[in-house]
Formats: structure tokens, sequence, C-alpha cells
């Protein structure tokens, strides 16, 4: 036990990560956690009083698009602010590991909703780097306020290999595709923690080729298969975008996954939202998932978005529009003068009126009774509906809107939500162990939408209707996607970086703070939409142990100080054979053992409960009965076989909702074996000591990420 430490939080709630509080103090020395116990005897640099407060793990934001803003502002004080102590960076197939900068800058710029000619200077002055091992020793040369975990993306993949028109417009070639997998594995080799593919339909470049989807869109199934299987070998994360109005892109990325006969695919998929447009889709989440990770072997994590999905629009200026062919030409534009000229043409009214009705499934309402202004250079249709201004003034509500675009353009400042609006079913999604809280999007769209606070709404949502509990609300945003993501933080014990949040309880049962436009110096003076809670219930924020955040704002950290740690996989695997033989040696969803281990402990540590053994035992005792009663009766009863397997598997489904591993499940021999230990075991009275020294032993030295217990930093 240390007696002295540079930091003492002292008699706060603290909670592990893992789903357990406690009254303790927190010892930090040196950036790192030393020690968790209740009144602890130590001298300290610093001592915090946290009594009242809760002490919890750092946050981890599963989506962002920092790939940019990181270059020039690392501190990332819009994320950090709000309890976010690490980043993955590099998702819907957009990253700066591979590609050129004036090429980059066209397939970043519009769906970051930024000037071109701003993020074409933050690449041209940040770009000193002509490998991923470059890559990365630059990203650690940079002031980090969060710790940082990067994908390669696709688009930027595919933009290095074809260029920027073919990738536009072409499938790949398989000399491409080759020379595709060989970068996306130096990638991974150099400390990229997976790929993200997109397919969605209103992800637009700018530039020559404006209007068209991101180059990742363009790839035949064969090209996404290699990825998909680049990330089993590595046992990496392949995040994916499915196309909402191309049910088959969904298929494609769902037979990408299965792991009966090989390795799993450890895929994330965006996004799981209960949808306006199709208010019973969220219940064929729950179904799909147990199909596919019970029955098919996969390891799929859908995301869900916290809070209502609200987004603002200047204009044309929204993601909203990329969804049909008129907005998009309205994105297209590089001027107000220019869409004035489109506006005033012969047709394209005709043509925004019959394609804002067109496509299905619709991802946007387009309802303009729920489209609300929120300012106009007349002020008096500020907030209102459209359909009650046009009402109002006895217009046609699709023409009158088209007006107020042709006249105010992008000065009309209009908001619509069309997902999450129903309370109980987003917290259902939230609940669901198999569908995380992420899908922030910080960095990306923003004029557009501020879910900074994503992680911390889980929480406050909790703190005030007690859908969950504290400690899982806690856990379902640090050590949950921590260990999913293969990623050593989000816990809170000796030996760990001390990313630590401070939270004030009572303050977490105000509303979500609305988001708010500001121009944001990072930005260069850039409209941004942020969200500024005037009583912040996040206190203090910690990153390596440096306070980065007291009372909701950023504390100033000296501008050449690096907070926070680049982040790679856990003891990542390097072929199919080893990633399938960890997977098969889960012992639960966040934890397995070592694959060249005996399969023995991995049994005992999945059959624990009385009633789980008792049916497997019963399963055991069907398996002989059946083929005898077959001879000596009727040889038809040998159909009745399977039942042994269904006997299994049904004490599994009532009593103890381990991982269950296919193969084991049908048929294997170190089942078969493990059945007849246990089956002898129970006999003899050994059974109960046996799964109490495997749980000695696990706990001992099990890996929650299914690799080696240290953290792995690049």
């Amino acid at each position: 036990m240390v007696n002295h430490c540079d930091l003492l939080i002292r008699g706060g709630l603290v909670f592990d990560g893992l789903g357990s509080s406690r009254m303790a103090d927190v010892a930090i020395l040196d950036g790192y956690v030393t020690a968790i116990e209740p009144e602890l005897i130590v001298t300290a640099k610093q001592i915090i009083d946290a009594s009242g407060t809760w002490v919890t793990p750092g946050f981890i934001d599963i989506h962002t698009h920092y790939d940019l803003e990181i270059e020039v502002a690392p501190a990332l004080s819009e994320s950090v602010r709000h309890g976010i102590t690490t980043v993955v960076i590099g998702g819907c197939s957009l990253s700066t590991i591979y590609g050129e900068p004036d090429e980059l800058a066209h397939i970043f710029s519009r769906v970051e909703t930024l000037p071109v000619e701003l993020i074409d200077r933050w690449l041209h002055g940040a770009r000193s780097w002509a490998n991923p091992t470059e890559y990365f020793e630059h990203l650690q040369n940079l002031a980090l306020g969060p710790n940082v975990a990067a994908m390669l993306g696709h688009s930027a993949l595919r933009l290095k290999v074809m260029g920027l028109e073919r990738s536009l417009r072409e499938h790949a070639t398989d000399e491409e595709i080759e020379k595709m997998r060989i970068l996306a594995e130096e990638a991974l080799d150099a400390g990229c923690i997976g790929i993200s593919v997109d397919m969605v339909h209103w992800h637009k470049v700018s530039g020559p080729f404006a209007g068209r989807a991101l180059p990742s869109h363009h790839a035949a199934f064969n090209e996404y298969a290699m990825l998909a299987n680049v990330c089993r070998k590595y046992d990496a994360v392949f995040q994916t975008t499915p196309n909402p109005q191309d049910l088959w892109s969904f298929f494609n990325i769902l037979r990408l996954s299965p792991g009966i006969w090989r390795a799993p695919l450890r895929n994330t998929i965006l996004s799981a939202l209960d949808m306006d447009g199709a208010p019973h889709l969220w219940r064929m989440y729950s179904p799909l998932l147990w199909v596919c990770n019970q029955l098919l072997g996969c390891n799929i994590r859908f995301q869900t978005l916290a809070e209502p999905f609200t987004i603002y629009a200047d204009g044309h200026l929204t993601p909203l529009f990329e969804e049909f062919s008129a907005g998009v030409k309205l994105n297209n534009c590089k001027s107000r003068e220019e869409r004035q000229l489109l506006w005033r043409g012969p047709t394209f009214r005709k043509e925004f009126a019959a394609s804002w009705d067109s496509g299905f499934p619709k991802a946007f309402h387009r309802d303009l009774a729920r489209m609300i202004i929120v300012s106009a250079p007349d002020s008096s249709l500020n907030g209102k509906s459209i359909a009650a201004v046009a009402a109002e003034k006895q217009e046609d509500p699709l023409e009158y809107f088209m007006t107020l675009l042709e006249l105010y353009d992008e000065s009309l400042r209009w908001m619509a939500c069309s997902a999450n609006n129903r309370d109980a079913v987003r917290k259902n999604l939230m609940t669901h162990p198999h569908i995380l809280p992420g899908f922030s999007d910080a960095g990306a769209h923003s004029r557009n939408l501020a879910f900074f606070d994503n992680s911390l709404s889980v929480i406050r949502q909790a703190a005030s209707s007690g859908f969950l509990s504290i400690e899982k609300a806690v856990s379902r945003v640090t050590g949950e996607p921590a260990l999913w993501f293969n990623l050593q933080v989000g816990h809170l014990r000796p030996g760990v970086r001390a990313d630590v949040v401070m939270l004030e309880p009572a303050k977490l049962n105000s509303p979500i703070p609305a988001a708010v436009a500001i121009a944001d110096a990072v930005l260069d003076g850039a409209s941004r939409m942020v969200k500024r809670d005037p009583d912040p219930a996040v206190l203090r924020v910690f990153i390596g142990g440096v306070e980065v955040v007291r009372a909701g704002s950023p504390v100033l950290v000296p501008a050449t100080v690096a907070t926070g740690k680049v982040l790679a996989q856990v003891n990542p695997t390097r072929s199919h054979e080893e990633c399938l033989a960890r997977y098969r040696n889960r012992v639960s969803d966040d934890g397995s053992l070592d694959g060249g281990v005996d399969y023995w402990p991995v049994f005992l540590l999945k059959h624990q409960h009385p009633g789980n053994v008792a049916f497997h035992l019963l399963g055991f005792v069907l398996m002989y009965i059946i083929p005898v009663l077959s001879v000596s009766v009727d040889h038809t009863l040998i159909l009745l076989l399977p039942l042994s397997q269904a006997t299994g598997l049904l004490g599994h489904f009532l009593f103890e909702r381990s991982s269950i591993d296919q193969r084991d499940a049908i048929f294997s021999w170190r089942a078969l074996l493990s059945l007849h230990r246990m089956f002898f075991s129970v006999l003899i009275g050994h059974y109960r000591a046996e799964v109490a020294l495997a749980k000695r032993e696990y706990a001992t030295n099990r890996n929650p990420s299914g690799g080696c217990s240290n953290a792995t930093l690049l």
C-alpha cells in the first residue's frame, strides 16, 4: 500500500465501471490510480472532498469524427467538458491515415459541414506522415486532451489506391483489393483498432464530383468482405453504416458476421434508432441480435443515441437534404447566387416537390408540421412549424417551404426530430446488452447537431427516471464499450490510468440542456452547435491524473501538455485461428480465457447455476437413454436425440445466459468430454469445489478484453 500520492479524492461514491459501487477514497500518483479503499491513510499533495458526489471512470465516445479537429485543437474540449476521456476516431469510412490532403478535403468537408478552405488548411498544416506508423507517431506528439483510438477509414483507403474519380464511380480490381488488404493490415499493425466502412446514402463529397456518395459507398461486396476478413484476423472492430434505402446493404453486413465455421467479426452497426418513419422497426432489433449473436455466432453491437435525434438546418444546409435528389442539388451549389438561379429555373420547384415525396424508407420524415422554424429574418415566424405558418398564410405547406428556402436561403434556421422521440422506446434500446450508447458524431455535422453529452445523457436519464441502476448506467458508457472495443480504459481500479469524472447527483435530475449555436474560435469563427449546461452536473474531470474540467468548464492546460494517450487494441490476434480460439473460450460477453487453456475451466464458469447444471445432467442422461430406447423399442426414437442438446440450451436460456459456442452446442469433443466430467464430478460431490476454484483463478488472471492484463498504449 502506498503512503503518499499526488491527488486524493476523498469520500465519494466510487463506481468501478463494471457494475459495482462503494464509498471509498481514490489515490492517484503519477497519473495512475494506486489505491481505492475507504478512509485511506496517505499523504497527498492535493485532497479533494468528494462527499456527496459520484466518482466514475471517464466516459468513452465510441463514434466521433474528430480526425481533423484533433490536428488544430487536440484538447477536444467540447467532448471533455461532458466527461468524455476517450474518443474513437475514424468513423463512417473517414480518416486521414491515407490519402492526399486536397482529396481528403473533398470527402470530409460536406459531412463535417465545414468550409473546404478551412479543412484544406488543417490538412496541409498537419500532414507530415507518409504511412500509418508515422501517423501514430504524429498523434503521440499532439497535446491530446482525451485518449484517442483510431480506426482506418475505408473511403480514405479507397482514395489512396484508386484515386478520387475512380473511387467514386467504379468497383476495385482484384489487384487493387489486394493492395488495400496490404495497406489495411499495415494500418492495424501500426495501431488502428479497426476499419470503418460506409454505405449510407446521405454522406456526400464536395469538389469536382459534388453530390456523389463517399468512396466506400461504391465498393462491391468482395471488397467489403476482404476488409471484414482483415478485421476478423486481428479481432479488430469493423464499423458499418448500412444504407437505410437499400435493405440489401444491411443483409450484406449481416452475412459478413457469422462465426459458426470461422472466427466471428467484431461488428458494430450504426444505428439502432426508433425511427419516426418506421415506428415498429425497433421491435426487430432485439430478436435480430439474439438470432445473430446466439445462434449464428456473430459478435455484433448496434449503436443507439441516448437523446431524441434532433437536427438543425440552415436553409438547405443539413444532412437531411442529402436524402433526396433536389436537396443534393441545392447542397452542390457553392453560393447563394447559384441556388437562386436553381430556384428560378423553369423546372426545379417541380423537381423539388417530386423528390421531397420520393424514396422509401425515409430516414427523414419530411413532415412540415414537425419542422420548426428556429429563426428567420421575419421574426414572427420563429417557434412555429412550417405547416402552421403556411396555414396562416393560406398556402400549400411545401410550396411555402420552397418559397422560404428561396427567399431566406441559409438565414432560415429550422429544426426537426426524426427518431428517438418516444422516451420508453429510447430507454428500452439503451438497456439492451448488445446495443451500446454511441453514435454521437462528435466533430461532424457541426452546424446541425450536438450530441457531445451522449454518454452523460445515459446517466442523467437513469438518475431522473431509474430506468437503469446508476451502476449499470455508468458501466454502459465506460466499462462495457471498453471491453467490447478491446481498450484498456473505462475502469477504476488500482493500476489503471487515472481517467476520472466527478458528478453531482442532484444536478443530474435537471433536463438535458438544449443545443445552441456559437461562433467557435476552433473553427475560425464558423458556427457550431454545442451544449452549455447553466448548472453543470460534471464537477471535475481528470485525464491521466490531470484536471481538465472544473464546474463544467475546461481548465486551462498548457498547450504542450498531453493528458490523453493514443490507445491500441489490447493484445490483438494475428490469425483467424487465434481469434476463433479466443471467441470459443468466452466465459461471458466481456471476458474470455486465453485460447491455449484447457476448456474445462471455461465450461465450469459457464455452468455454475444449479438449475442450468441440472438441465445439462438431464441432457446427458437423454444422450444415452434415447439411443438405447431406439435399439430396444423403436428405431425411430433416434430422431429425438437433438432433445439432448435442446435440454442444455434450455438450461442456459432459463438460468444462465452465458455466451454459447455454436460448435459446442451442436457437437464438439471438448464439450462432450466436459459434459462427462461434469456428470461424474457432480456424482462424487466435487463439482461445487471445482467451480469455486475456477472462479478464483478467473478473478485473479482474467483480462476483461480478452488479452493481456496491462494497458496497451502506443
